[in-house]
């Protein structure tokens, strides 16, 4: 599986802290019912034998509906679950050696902050870019504000589609009109909400309105 621009429309990325009465395939299942286009697995502190069982039960709901499934950093975890990808960070393995090991048919997102990362992602053959921290955010607390200027020069400077991230919600998207990304990556402004159905047809709606004026992808 390979990564198309309306992929990204809104991506959603996972955190237990916000599970309430649910278990997490169950949330992955209704965020995607509402909208929600692509998964990101993202555990940072679980132990890799629960860590491959939870992976494996997302799967099962991502392959179900056909929505592009990746995990964060993980690359045993992604082969071993055979995920669609990893999203991968400056800081983690390098993308050419993700790459050497998941072959070319696997998805690989890179986490970027500034325009010579993204070209340097983009000719080492990254699938797709998360731009961020766009604006503040308390789900990842050593993020780097990127700002939506340079934002703008990103989605410029590259072929492969962007996804932005980083304390969007529904308050501040429409900050995000004209920046050229391919959609939204979010954490709380779905899952931190009471009602999380309802929460991702929002989002879903206004991504499509803003990004795409007028909701025609």
């Amino acid at each position: 599986m390979k990564v198309d621009n309306k992929d990204m429309l809104l991506y959603l990325v996972t955190d237990r802290t916000w599970l309430r009465d649910k278990t997490l395939s169950e949330i992955v299942e209704l965020v995607i019912e509402n909208g929600a286009t692509f998964i990101q697995l993202r555990e940072k502190d679980m132990e890799h034998n629960r860590f491959r069982e939870l992976a494996i039960e997302v799967k099962k709901i991502t392959d179900r509906y056909k929505i592009p499934f990746v995990i964060n950093d993980d690359i045993d975890v992604a082969i071993e679950v055979n995920a669609d990808g990893v999203h991968i960070g400056q800081d983690d393995i390098s993308l050419i050696r993700a790459r050497e090991i998941l072959g070319k048919d696997k998805i690989i997102g890179v986490s970027v902050g500034n325009v010579d990362e993204a070209i340097k992602a983009e000719r080492e053959g990254a699938d797709y870019l998360g731009v961020g921290a766009i604006f503040s955010t308390t789900s990842k607390s050593d993020a780097i504000d990127v700002g939506i200027r340079e934002l703008k020069e990103i989605t410029k400077a590259v072929d492969i589609p962007v996804v932005a991230i980083g304390g969007i919600n529904e308050n501040n998207i429409q900050q995000l009109r004209g920046s050229g990304v391919d959609g939204i990556a979010v954490i709380s402004a779905i899952l931190a909400k009471e009602d999380i159905a309802k929460a991702t047809r929002d989002l879903f709606k206004l991504s499509k309105e803003v990004l795409y004026e007028g909701g025609n992808i």
